[in-house]
């Protein structure tokens, strides 16, 4: 069964989007069972900071052994912050991915986007956990 942490904002494709201390301002990254269907990731290619999406629009990749997938924005916005510390180690994505294994930070451009995201229990609904 995947770790699925109540408070966050989960999407179909298993990203997450985690709310931090700054007003409009979150978290994104792969879920855990997205991790676990990979397998071990070993490359990333994500944004730069300043870089603007359109919620589902991709932002990057995430390379693993068994496959590269599209990332896609839960939310319309801005990057703010890269996790820089994937470039060195992509595993991290494996080992924690609702902590260190973060991919960017993007400030929310359309915060009602947010209604249409699933919570911890439509997710697990999702994954068929429920």
């Amino acid at each position: 069964m995947s770790e699925i942490p109540t408070g966050l904002h989960y999407t179909q494709e298993h990203e997450y989007l985690k709310p931090t201390d700054e007003d409009d301002v979150f978290v994104v990254g792969v879920t855990d069972y997205a991790q676990g269907e990979l397998g071990d990731v070993v490359y990333l290619e994500l944004p730069s900071a300043g870089e603007a999406f359109e919620k589902m629009e991709v932002f990057g990749t995430i390379e693993a052994v068994k496959a590269v997938s599209d990332l896609f924005s839960p939310i319309s916005g801005e990057v703010v912050e890269v996790n820089a510390a994937l470039d060195e180690d992509p595993a991290l994505v494996n080992v924690d991915p609702y902590g260190e294994g973060w991919m960017v930070r993007i400030r929310a451009t359309d915060p009602s986007e947010l209604d249409n995201l699933l919570d911890d229990d439509g997710y697990r609904e999702l994954l068929g956990e429920k």
